[in-house]
């Protein structure tokens, strides 16, 4: 245990994404290394595909599971589920403060509860849900009238559509709880990135009240010596360039496919492996269409989901990892893994512009930094390519940098001490 503290503190935590927690800042940070810091979580939320997880199996404190995500009213429901959790977890471990990581609904019955138990109320922001949601909406009503024609929002018969109707309210509901109730009473924020931080300050939020915590990996679990290359023979004799993480048009993965289409011009063998999934099978259907429409199924292998131990195999077979991200409000503020999976591989890695990313770029010197553009990106892929004595450096500079600044031992050391700051007896709410 750290000598932060003798006595553990127990966390509840509501958490958006399915349980069992597959996201490493959940399962990695709260599951392993924080009840080493004496932090324990009792872990509140739905149940995601995983039919026989199990409450017993979190090692961080205890898992309550109350509803599922596959529920048609799912959305609806998730607010009554978390409340009957927090009684769950309650009546098993009486909380020292209650955290919520992006949701709405249950963020606010939440801070309640935390008000009436005199306990901290904490918010975790990994993502803008507020913006999500309206970017959803604006994305349902599609085009907007011509500049210059006049058209009164009520006009529109769009936005009369009982769906797109659903989305606005949700957006407009979200942003005056999220930004008006939750946030400013909020004990402390974690948030994604420097950049989330900084965003929020402009919005009122006070910059001693956040800790940015940025996406890390398990450094055991991204150990180059210790994975199995993959012996797939689709990669012989190819240069082989990697995408590790989801295929979405809201991430514009087709820009990938653009980027090949230069590369293969000057390097006719290279072959885009893209690791990961897709949201829906939809999704899927629209990348594999986009890849047979410009003719790259002899550069392109779309792997689908992988187990880790065999995506990781495919990844230490590449001599460039990339990772665009679209700028925008979205965007601007997150934390990509994939940049820092591929340094701490010890694959020199081609990123764009984003804050987090070109911070890591220019700090750990293992990659290039280059706007979204399609020849941009092709063009420093070719440099890393074509020029050995570069990659070699890039490659050497990344590992040693992702253990000194983005395993999850390391980033647990700083939210621990966040944590042994707002719950001290001194601290907030005490």
């Amino acid at each position: 245990m750290s000598s932060f503290d003798t006595r553990p503190f127990s966390i509840t935590y509501i958490v958006r994404d399915p349980l069992p927690p597959l996201r490493a800042d959940v399962a990695a940070l709260f599951g392993a290394e924080m009840p080493r810091h004496g932090v324990l979580t009792e872990l509140v939320g739905q149940g995601g595909a995983v039919e026989d997880g199990r409450e017993d199996g979190w090692g961080g404190g205890g898992m309550h599971i109350v509803g599922h995500l596959r529920h048609r009213f799912a959305s609806q429901l998730a607010p009554l589920w978390d409340a009957f959790g927090l009684l769950r977890a309650w009546l098993r471990a009486r909380p020292d403060c209650i955290q919520v990581r992006d949701k709405v609904a249950s963020a606010l019955l939440a801070l309640l509860v935390a008000r009436l138990l005199r306990i901290p109320f904490i918010y975790w922001m990994s993502f803008p849900i507020v913006e999500g949601y309206e970017a959803r909406r604006d994305a349902l009503a599609g085009r907007r009238p011509p500049r210059g024609w006049f058209v009164p929002r009520w006009l529109d018969l769009r936005w009369l559509s009982p769906r797109l109707l659903g989305h606005s309210l949700r957006a407009f509901v979200s942003r005056r709880v999220v930004y008006r109730l939750v946030l400013p009473a909020a004990d402390h924020v974690f948030v994604q990135s420097e950049a989330m931080r900084d965003w929020l300050r402009t919005l009122g939020i006070a910059r001693e009240r956040m800790t940015p915590v940025p996406m890390g990996v398990d450094a055991a679990v991204f150990d180059r010596g210790a994975i199995v290359p993959s012996g797939d023979r689709r990669l012989a004799g190819r240069r082989v360039v990697l995408y590790l993480g989801h295929v979405a048009q809201s991430r514009q993965s087709d820009f990938l496919l653009d980027v090949v289409l230069h590369l293969r011009r000057q390097e006719p063998e290279v072959l885009l492996v893209i690791v990961g999934d897709a949201p829906s099978l939809d999704e899927m259907m629209w990348m594999r269409t986009a890849i047979a429409a410009r003719g790259l199924g002899h550069h392109v292998l779309l792997t689908g989901w992988l187990p880790q131990a065999a995506a990781l195999g495919y990844a230490v077979r590449a001599e460039v990892g990339l990772s665009p991200i679209p700028r925008g409000k979205l965007f601007d503020v997150s934390s990509p893994t994939k940049l820092v999976e591929y340094l701490a591989l010890g694959i020199p890695g081609v990123a764009n512009d984003i804050p987090d990313q070109a911070r890591v770029i220019e700090e750990s010197g293992a990659g290039l930094c280059v706007p979204m553009q399609a020849e941009a990106f092709a063009e420093a892929t070719l440099r890393l390519l074509r020029e050995p004595d570069l990659a070699a450096r890039c490659a050497a500079c990344g590992p040693p940098w992702v253990r000194a600044h983005r395993t999850y031992d390391i980033l647990a050391r700083e939210v621990a001490h966040a944590y042994h700051c707002i719950l001290a007896p001194c601290g907030p709410g005490r």
